[in-house]
């Protein structure tokens, strides 16, 4: 129980992709682990605070997301090291890294809808 709550915590950046819906979703966590079964728990039982992640769940399904760690922040000998600090520089770099690989892409090709244009 000791090595437990002396563990050095799972700080990183994950990432929350529906390439169906054209949907991508980044954070930081202090616990990214944990953040990711927590949005894939919201999301299974219907209630996820991301009213896009939630309809793109119900149209597409869970097989057309992908939840990722993209990288984890890893302990210092220093004391006075800032992890939040570092946390948020993290995301910074991924979310210009993805964005610039997003524009990149084509779109998603809209889905038939079966009515009438």
């Amino acid at each position: 129980m000791r090595d437990y709550k002396q563990s050095f915590p799972p700080l990183g950046i994950y990432a929350v992709r529906c390439e169906a819906a054209g949907l991508l979703r980044l954070g930081a966590s202090r616990n990214v682990d944990g953040m990711l079964n927590r949005i894939r728990f919201e999301l299974s039982t219907g209630l996820p605070r991301d009213a896009e992640l939630r309809q793109a769940w119900g149209r597409h399904g869970e097989a057309a997301f992908r939840f990722e760690v993209l990288d984890r922040v890893k302990e210092r000998a220093d004391p006075d090291f800032d992890y939040e600090a570092e946390l948020q520089t993290l995301l910074a770099l991924w979310q210009s890294e993805l964005q610039a690989e997003l524009q990149t892409e084509p779109p998603p090709a809209p889905a038939a809808t079966g009515g009438q244009p």
